[in-house]
């Protein structure tokens, strides 16, 4: 336990913001999940506009500082790159 009263501060800000990170990381994959399942099933209608929802939701992370841009740009590319073999 802390013994200094900001050490305690530090402690609940650390935890509100791991509760919040986790919630929007978590929702990042989930988005991610589902637009690969759409793509396995074939669902054409439905994978694109699980690509458009993926795409805003990484994004909306990234401005809130829960994921860097660069792997943002990763997950997008690996999507996309999904999108254009379901495609071909």
């Amino acid at each position: 336990m802390p013994n200094k009263k900001s050490a305690e501060r530090r402690v609940r800000i650390s935890e509100r913001n791991r509760l919040y990170n986790k919630h929007w990381s978590s929702m990042c994959k989930t988005v991610v999940k589902n637009l690969l399942q759409a793509v396995e099933a074939g669902d054409k209608e439905l994978a694109v506009k699980s690509f458009n929802t993926a795409q805003s939701v990484i994004d909306k992370a990234v401005v809130k500082g829960v994921m860097h841009r660069n792997t943002a740009a990763r997950r997008k590319e690996l999507m996309s790159r999904h999108m254009k073999a379901m495609n071909a």
